[in-house]
């Protein structure tokens, strides 16, 4: 079993591993993007949401402290499928589904999340991994 929660550690970190990258690379005119969205102090956030990314995504993948890693990931996705994709805002039918659909995959992402910090926070030991979870004696 431990094979298998690996796996799906690697495909999910590899979304948010990905992403850092392209947050931190391109900067400016992610920045660019997220100031026409109204997020306040874009480029802050788009450095600090692309290191969290970064730092969150590589601990699930790599089992160090996974069950932080995967709350951090729910404290960046669930306020970036409310401040970048508020699809309620949108008049244009095309762009509203695009944001939907973009909103949705936040809220369901940041679901995974929380089963992983469950999983991480609640085994102990989950095997294949570098450390144990920080939150093992919260949950229960």
């Amino acid at each position: 079993m431990s094979v298998i929660v690996l796996i799906g550690r690697i495909l999910f970190s590899a979304l948010f591993i990905g992403a850092a990258i392209g947050h931190l690379s391109a900067a400016k005119a992610t920045a660019q993007y997220a100031a026409s969205r109204g997020v306040p102090s874009p480029t802050a956030a788009v450095y600090s949401s692309g290191v969290a990314m970064l730092v969150a995504g590589t601990s699930v993948l790599l089992g160090v402290w996974g069950d932080l890693g995967s709350l951090i990931l729910v404290g960046f996705l669930v306020p970036t499928a409310f401040l970048m994709h508020a699809f309620w805002k949108e008049t244009d039918a095309e762009t509203k589904q695009h944001e939907m659909v973009h909103f949705n995959k936040d809220i369901a992402l940041a679901g995974a999340a929380l089963v992983f910090f469950a999983v991480f926070a609640a085994t102990g030991d989950l095997g294949l991994t570098l450390t144990g979870p920080v939150f093992a004696t919260w949950i229960e």
